[in-house]
């Protein structure tokens, strides 16, 4: 028992290991631990904001669904980032070239910077167009915009987020990422309500606060838009956090001023990464948001129930997203290391782990979905929505487990390539229309989104077993 809890010590605190030797169970144990933590923390982030926008009602849900759905796109892009970063720093540091592993971070960063001020621009300007164009009512878009335009605008924070805190993990080193994200979550939790209800958190929290305290309150009413103000402080104070790691001295990577020399050939390389990888997220995020517009053709109350579905059905695979990372991990540095076969067990592995973790997830939001979904809202109709998302969704949850671990061994390969042709074939090909079809035309209303979720996710799962186990992903050089 006290060898297990030092193990643990050790993977919260921060391992020093080489993880390109020895067990491998207990590598991924290592890597893993702070990973699912740290996605936990990132799920709370939407699960905190929705739980309180749900008081301001449907429209406000709406709001927050809509925005999400652009800001899926955000995501997309910090992901497909994420990706090429761990990617370049664990090749280079299972190589031993500590230093190379730290110029490529630099040049990441270099990235990170000139996407995100193009899209808070981009973000800024046409916020209640993008609104409009996914189906938003005329009083959705009148309450959102400032919103959105928050959301949208601040985008860096949640790229660098992404970024930086993917340097780490490709590092071997998620024990930070998970600091930084426990930071900008506390801030959250207390920001978001704090600013959503003013001076009224209190009776909608059912404190008898004194009238002292109440008038001298410093946080103004903002309504939904206080969910942006609060989400996009504690991420921004999570970015400044990982800022300080990233440049201490003493951790397993460190960017010193001569790193930040450019390198068109280094640059050039992580750009030959991220752009598939950008281009293999945004597939699968367009995708949501056209999911989204089939569902708006149902009314505000089941695009909330939508959202509501899908924010506890992300924060359940969030962890497994966390295990997925640590499996990308190990691939990136033991083939930087020359061990391929250890890189494809250490996947397999890590499968079959994430289908443990997910199919007891899935096995609660079979049996326990309509109070789930009653903690966030009472409103009937949206309830039924979010409990049918819940329900039909959890069916898939095995297939999933090993579709997100070996999707996320390509990415951590350097082939994202392969991954963005499976995505654009399940998720355009085959989720989106069978979608439109389940729900209009053959009436199965919102939930033929929910079933054809399941079946894409599925199907996709399928293929990316079909296509590791050719094992090209092996030969790829980074």
């Amino acid at each position: 028992m006290n060898k297990w809890w030092s193990i643990l010590r050790e993977a919260v605190s921060g391992s020093k290991r080489d993880f390109t030797s020895g067990s491998i169970g207990l590598a991924l144990f290592l890597l893993a631990v702070p990973m699912i933590l740290e996605m936990i923390m990132e799920s709370i982030f939407g699960v905190v904001d929705i739980f309180f926008v749900a008081k301001q009602g449907a429209n406000a849900v709406a709001v927050v669904g809509l925005t999400e759905s652009m800001l899926a796109f955000v995501f997309a892009i910090s992901i497909g980032l994420s990706v090429s970063a761990t990617a370049t720093v664990a090749r280079r540091y299972g190589e031993q070239d500590l230093e190379g592993a730290a110029h490529s971070a630099a040049h990441a960063i270099y990235l990170g910077i000139a996407v995100s001020v193009l899209m808070s621009i981009i973000g800024l300007v046409f916020a209640p167009h993008f609104l409009t164009a996914l189906g938003a009512e005329p009083a959705v878009v009148k309450l959102g915009t400032t919103f959105t335009r928050i959301m949208l605008g601040c985008n860096g924070a949640i790229v660098f987020l992404f970024l930086l805190n993917a340097i780490f993990r490709g590092a071997g080193d998620p024990s930070v990422s998970m600091r930084v994200l426990f930071v900008a979550n506390l801030l959250n939790i207390f920001l978001a309500p704090c600013f959503i209800f003013g001076p009224d958190i209190f009776s909608v929290l059912h404190v008898n606060a004194p009238a002292w305290l109440v008038n001298i309150w410093p946080f103004p009413h903002l309504g939904v838009t206080g969910a942006a103000v609060g989400t996009t402080i504690g991420r921004g104070t999570g970015v400044l956090l990982a800022v300080f790691y990233l440049i201490r001295p003493g951790g397993r990577i460190t960017l010193h001023r001569h790193h930040w020399k450019l390198d068109v050939p280094v640059l050039t390389s992580i750009i030959r990464i991220a752009a598939p990888a950008v281009l293999q997220f945004a597939i699968g995020t367009a995708s949501w948001s056209a999911l989204v517009r089939v569902v708006a053709g149902f009314g505000s109350e089941a695009i909330a129930g939508y959202v509501i579905g899908l924010r506890v059905i992300i924060f359940v695979l969030l962890p497994a997203v966390g295990m997925s990372n640590a499996a990308s991990t190990l691939v990136g540095q033991n083939l930087g290391a020359g061990k391929p076969d250890r890189a494809e067990a250490s996947v397999w592995r890590a499968a079959y782990i994430n289908a443990v973790i997910l199919g007891t997830g899935g096995l609660i939001l079979l049996l326990f979905s309509r109070a789930i979904v009653g903690g966030f809202t009472s409103e009937p109709a949206v309830l039924t929505y979010g409990a049918s998302a819940l329900h039909i969704v959890s069916y898939g949850f095995l297939f999933y487990a090993f579709g997100m671990v070996l999707e996320s061994s390509f990415n951590g390969a350097g082939d994202t390539w392969t991954p963005t042709c499976l995505n654009l074939f399940v998720f355009w090909a085959v989720e989106i229309p069978l979608a439109y079809l389940l729900s209009y035309r053959f009436g199965f209303g919102p939930s033929g989104v929910f079933w054809a979720i399941t079946i894409a996710f599925s199907l996709l799962a399928i293929c990316s077993a079909i296509v590791f186990k050719r094992g090209k992903w092996k030969e790829k050089v980074v």
